[in-house]
């Protein structure tokens, strides 16, 4: 698990200047957000959006892959992740829409989840 420089350059030049996109790496890879919305990721030079319902027949209907964070084990995937294909990648305008896409899927997932019930103190004795 590992992403070049020379790639993360080229993700984050393709990316549409309309996003305010930036990078943080973690766990190997680089998380990618737009205006804070954890949108992509990269691992081994490759690019995955997040998806749902919304945009996955987008990537399904292209063959593409989903993300697998352990390669030790086949089994393993994250539904939420998939590659974006090399074309979309290289074309800006089509990279545009799907990452506005991705964007808002991310805002999506962050709407649905509950907050976190408070924890009851714990009675020291």
């Amino acid at each position: 698990m590992s992403v070049s420089a020379d790639y993360l350059t080229f993700v984050l030049e393709q990316l549409p200047r309309s996003l305010s996109v930036s990078s943080r790496r973690m766990f190997g890879g680089v998380g990618l957000y737009a205006d804070g919305w954890f949108f992509a990721l990269i691992d081994d030079d490759v690019l995955y959006f997040k998806v749902d319902d919304t945009n996955r027949p987008d990537f399904l209907d292209r063959g593409c892959k989903a993300f697998r964070p352990l390669a030790h084990d086949p089994d393993a995937y994250s539904m939420n992740y998939f590659e974006v294909p090399s074309e979309v990648l290289e074309d800006r305008d089509e990279l545009e829409s799907w990452a506005h896409k991705a964007v808002r899927v991310a805002q999506a997932a962050a709407t649905k989840r509950k907050p976190r019930a408070k924890r009851s103190p714990t009675l020291g004795g």
